[in-house]
């Protein structure tokens, strides 16, 4: 039996440091709120991490679930199911991949992106093709080939040597200009960086990232794990720029927490990949197809891309309107939200609110990042309000 007195030492004993210690033990969800096992209330803009894309135990999900599992739960890819086939569509559909479109499922982010380098591998150009370009403080994921793409010298380090042939360059127009030529064969980037503080990147970056990839024969795939399933204000970030991407790495939101992921590519990408290339055990099983369908129906059902349009928008108007010193700039697109501070003390503000009952995170010294369901409302950001005040009051 879990108690509130041995869970912490249950965890370090049982669990990997990959993590360090938990902050709480949190034993329940509902909406826009979570509890701990000492029955404090919590209000949750982080969201597991843009994951909970309607919130904690919503009916829709729930229901869905509960369904599926009493109907067909696993079956592996040497079938089909028709959650994995109704979900594959919407995806085409709402990408706007279409008929030239294809989908591979996965379980996690990671592996969408480990799809997608084995998809740039396979674009070679008759062996001309040997490099990727990535950004630099960019993040991908923590597997090798993840991790070889991801822009942080100090999350690769420990485990070097890795995926030879990867580049990380400035995330510049000119910087990518510079580094692009007939030798890439894809360039993976994130709409908007998420773990590196919800940075934006410059105006027309991805225009001109399609127009270079385009004239050299690269892909160009953009990893929308965290951007992507109407956080950025619209179905994908990407499609606020006018381009198409060649590949579409897509998880975290897409399931509301069940474990999913998805590689989407478009026109002659999806020629790229032939049977027995990739593979996944679990990845497009019925039960996580059918969360995904469920998650992505009702946000289509109740207009939830439009209101995380809108309350991204009331969201930064409370952050500014505070007028806190500390806040030197606000970032991102519809409600992925970054706060950048104008002292490094991002992880003592975010603790600060944590003891105030709010959950935001601090993806670096200098930023917040905050990131609240997409059902969020008037009165959870009326509570953020005074929560994030009184947090920032604290350690001014």
């Amino acid at each position: 039996m879990i108690t509130n007195d041995n869970w912490r030492q249950r965890y370090a004993a049982d669990m990997m440091g990959t993590f360090g210690a938990p902050q709480a033990m949190l034993v329940r969800g509902q909406g826009c709120y979570v509890w701990d096992s000492e029955g404090k209330k919590y209000l949750d803009f982080l969201a597991g991490i843009a994951v909970n894309a309607l919130g904690h135990a919503h009916p829709v999900l729930v229901e869905a679930v509960s369904r599926q599992v009493a109907t067909l739960a696993h079956v592996s890819n040497y079938f089909a199911s028709p959650p994995q086939l109704e979900l594959a569509e919407r995806l085409l559909r709402i990408t706007g991949a279409g008929a030239d479109g294809r989908v591979f499922f996965a379980n996690s982010g990671t592996e969408a992106i480990e799809a997608g380098v084995k998809l740039a591998r396979l674009n070679r150009g008759n062996g001309r093709r040997t490099k990727i370009l990535s950004l630099v403080n960019s993040f991908h994921g923590r597997s090798i080939g993840a991790l070889s793409l991801t822009g942080k010298a100090s999350l690769r380090e420990p485990f070097e040597p890795l995926l030879p042939g990867v580049e990380h360059i400035d995330s510049t127009i000119e910087a990518l200009e510079a580094a692009m030529d007939d030798s890439v064969s894809a360039l993976f980037v994130e709409p908007i960086k998420g773990e590196a503080g919800v940075l934006d990147l410059p105006d027309g970056y991805l225009k001109r990232a399609r127009e270079l990839t385009s004239e050299h024969g690269a892909l160009l795939i953009l990893d929308e794990i965290q951007t992507g399933i109407g956080r950025s204000g619209t179905w994908f970030a990407f499609q606020q720029h006018g381009i198409v991407p060649d590949a579409l790495a897509i998880a975290k939101g897409i399931a509301g927490g069940v474990p999913l992921g998805a590689l989407v590519t478009f026109g002659a990408a999806s020629d790229l990949f032939s049977a027995g290339q990739h593979g996944s055990t679990f990845g497009g099983n019925p039960l996580a197809t059918a969360a995904g369908n469920a998650v992505l129906g009702e946000i289509e059902r109740a207009g939830l891309i439009e209101n995380a349009l809108l309350r991204g928008e009331q969201l930064r108007s409370i952050i500014a309107a505070i007028g806190s010193p500390l806040v030197r700039e606000i970032r991102g697109s519809g409600i992925l939200v970054g706060v950048g501070l104008t002292k490094p003390v991002a992880a003592e503000l975010s603790k600060a609110a944590f003891a105030l009952g709010l959950i935001v995170n601090a993806p670096n010294e200098s930023s917040i990042r905050i990131a609240p369901p997409l059902i969020v409302g008037d009165a959870e950001l009326e509570e953020f309000r005074i929560l994030f005040t009184k947090a920032m009051e604290a350690i001014s």
